[in-house]
């Protein structure tokens, strides 16, 4: 980029933020509680209205049973002035292989998508076996934005 060359900030359209979820599988996920507010990286997968994703006990499971709001952002950077950003606004849920109907199913769902991505999720052979707890995001609101210094 040139000295004179300024970069183009711009929305993404809602299909190309969608594109940007499908094709990314980690992000960062932004919960609060009370007046903190923490970020974790994690990995997911996108099918349709639902982020699916799975975590191990601790301080952001407690944290957002209590206050389920999330923010996941998945960005693609190639530079200073050409990348591109979606953030996605909604509640989380936790999904129990021994709920109801629906929760199963959801489970199930749940767990098909992630083992799209690494075949060996919670079998004997998990590379992170501690991470025992599947959930979804509801996608209320989708975001995108980017900058590019291309015509």
């Amino acid at each position: 980029m040139g000295q004179d060359d300024k970069p183009r900030f711009f929305e993404l359209s809602s299909a190309e933020a969608v594109e940007l979820l499908r094709r990314n599988h980690v992000g960062r996920l932004a919960f609060s509680f009370h007046d903190h507010v923490d970020v974790e990286p994690l990995s997911y997968v996108y099918d349709g209205e639902w982020l699916y994703g799975r975590t191990s006990q601790g301080a952001k499971l407690t944290t957002v049973l209590h206050h389920p709001w999330v923010a996941l952002e998945v960005d693609e950077i190639e530079g200073a002035y050409d990348w591109r950003s979606v953030v996605a606004h909604g509640t989380i849920y936790f999904m129990e292989p021994e709920g109801g109907d629906r929760e199963r199913e959801a489970y199930a769902r749940g767990l098909e998508l992630l083992r799209a991505l690494d075949e060996r999720i919670l079998t004997g052979a998990d590379l992170a076996p501690q991470r025992t707890t599947l959930f979804r995001v509801h996608v209320d609101d989708l975001v995108g934005r980017g900058a590019s210094t291309q015509e």
